[in-house]
């Protein structure tokens, strides 16, 4: 027994002896390789890449079970298709390379939300609800927080602008091209407008309408606010997590809106563990 113990120690002893030695500049690369694959990971979350990954993990599964249940062919016509995925996926995918690359040119890869520019954001935002409101206008805006919206963007047409509350009552002004549909705020920019939402299959009140159908339809899928404006009423409602708070005062709309302090976004760990599910 004491031989047993002592080659067990001489053992582990021989290697940790052979452990490769780690200086600072090792420690210094690895933190650089694990920050560029973090943001990668967050690229490809934020684009259809992250669908193309899935696929990808998804068809090499299939490819395995086949080998190991040993069928050749269809082995052989899965490992022919990831041969030439890689250009496949460069063809696919080259808008968003490009514009990733111009956002590396441009300084702005790396980019984060500040308390001062939600704060920006939020006064805008109130403005323009407490507007649409005293008219009458009817409203529908969602705010992006960590699930991206950009499929649900997609649906409608891209703006691209500074969050203004005189452009978000021109928007919803009846009778305009860009009033029928949703607004989506990402990363405190109007990112579209005229978006189509998934409606709630969820019973509720039937004097509410679709806006109202539809806010409660993104909130069940996404962690975004949503604010609505009646047209009929002019009361404003937030829907958030699949429920709807209704009759809303501003100061209570103001609460319920992301305000950028303790956001988990801030958190490298909190981010890998989203992007991972």
């Amino acid at each position: 027994m004491v031989d047993f113990l002592e080659g067990l120690w001489a053992s582990i002893l021989f290697q940790v002896d052979n452990f490769p030695k780690m200086g600072l500049i090792d420690v210094i690369d690895i933190v650089i390789v694990s920050y560029i694959f973090y943001l990668f990971l967050i690229w490809i979350k934020e684009t259809r890449a992250w669908s193309l990954i899935r696929g990808i993990i998804l068809v090499y599964i299939i490819k395995e079970v086949f080998k190991f249940l040993s069928f050749k062919t269809l082995s052989y016509i899965i490992e022919a298709i990831f041969d030439i995925g890689l250009i496949v996926a460069i063809v696919l995918f080259q808008p968003e390379i490009r514009r990733a690359l111009e956002q590396i040119g441009k300084g702005k890869f790396i980019t984060s939300d500040t308390g001062d520019e939600y704060e920006l954001l939020n006064r805008e935002l109130l403005s323009a609800i407490k507007k649409l409101s005293a008219e009458f206008t009817g409203a529908l805006i969602c705010v992006e927080q960590n699930i991206p919206l950009r499929d649900y963007a997609l649906t409608g047409i891209a703006v691209d602008s500074v969050v203004t509350s005189q452009l978000l009552c021109n928007i919803f002004v009846d009778k305009t091209p860009l009033h029928d549909g949703a607004v989506i705020i990402s990363k405190n920019r109007i990112y579209a407008a005229a978006c189509i939402l998934p409606v709630t299959s969820q019973e509720i009140d039937k004097g509410l309408g679709t806006r109202h159908r539809a806010a409660v339809g993104i909130s069940e899928v996404s962690d975004c606010v949503t604010v609505v404006v009646s047209e009929e009423t002019g009361k404003i409602s937030v829907a958030v997590g699949g429920k709807l708070y209704r009759k809303l005062s501003i100061s209570e709309v103001e609460a319920m809106l992301p305000s950028g302090k303790a956001d988990e976004k801030s958190s490298f760990f909190s981010i890998l563990r989203r992007i991972l599910k």
